[in-house]
């Protein structure tokens, strides 16, 4: 399952090897920071079949993506355009069928987010590692691992890393520790990912960022808000803009 990824906008995926991790919170604040930073970012909700973009930022939707996998509506007549910058497309929640899409359906799928009119498409992949999520992260120019210093969680992470390296060999993947405490924990837990890496599969992993937990991310899902716009200057939404900016070759302010 080896997909080389063509020329058009960036695909940047977001993984996890199991929920509860953040990641479409992480997701959602990445595709703002990107936008901010004067980048044309969609944020496309590839958890297929348990797609949650819309909830969490409140968005009443008429299409989703399989309207326009299906031809019924082109891509620019799916998308949400939100006043912070980005648009979204959103997924569909509940249907198995689209967790167990075909694998041509799922390339359609992938030349169509890189085919669209941006800069960066950030690319929110279920949680697991069905064949769905496994094809959306090969073909993806870069992959964002979400983990956190529960033991389940780096298990499951080291196995998402594990089967991307062997689907997309010499593929760029990345680590984003979410929910620590401080940037020394998400340092040791990275590390401790970078080891089992270095030792199973004969190659390290870099880290990306690291996302701090921050009371205010639970208060701006509450309100169905982003979090740059509701708490710019939390310690999640700084740490997010950092992200971002590394993903972009910007250096992080002192």
């Amino acid at each position: 399952m080896t997909i080389v990824p063509q020329n058009g906008a960036r695909l940047i995926g977001i993984a996890s090897g199991k929920g509860g991790v953040g990641k479409t919170v992480l997701a959602i604040g990445l595709a703002q920071a990107l936008a901010r930073a004067g980048r044309r970012v969609l944020l496309a909700d590839g958890d297929l079949g348990l797609a949650n973009v819309d909830v969490q930022l409140g968005l009443s939707i008429r299409h989703d993506l399989m309207a326009v996998l299906a031809d019924q509506v082109p891509l620019r007549d799916a998308v949400v355009a939100r006043e912070e910058g980005f648009e979204v497309l959103p997924g569909r929640s509940g249907s198995g069928g689209l967790a167990a899409l075909d694998p041509g359906w799922i390339d359609r799928f992938l030349a169509l987010l890189r085919g669209g009119p941006y800069d960066d498409v950030v690319l929110d992949i279920g949680a697991g590692l069905d064949p769905t999520p496994r094809r959306l992260s090969a073909g993806c120019d870069t992959l964002l691992v979400v983990a956190t210093d529960e033991p389940t969680s780096l298990t499951d992470a080291y196995a998402v890393l594990k089967l991307h390296a062997r689907d997309a060999p010499g593929a760029d993947a990345r680590v984003v520790v979410n929910l620590a405490t401080d940037a020394a924990q998400g340092a040791r837990t990275h590390g401790a990912l970078d080891r089992a890496c270095r030792g199973f599969l004969g190659r390290g992993v870099a880290l990306a960022g690291v996302v701090r937990r921050d009371a205010k991310v639970r208060d701006a899902i509450r309100h169905q808000a982003a979090l740059l716009t509701r708490h710019p200057g939390c310690n999640a939404a700084r740490d997010l803009e950092s992200l971002a900016g590394g993903l972009l070759g910007v250096r992080a302010a002192a």
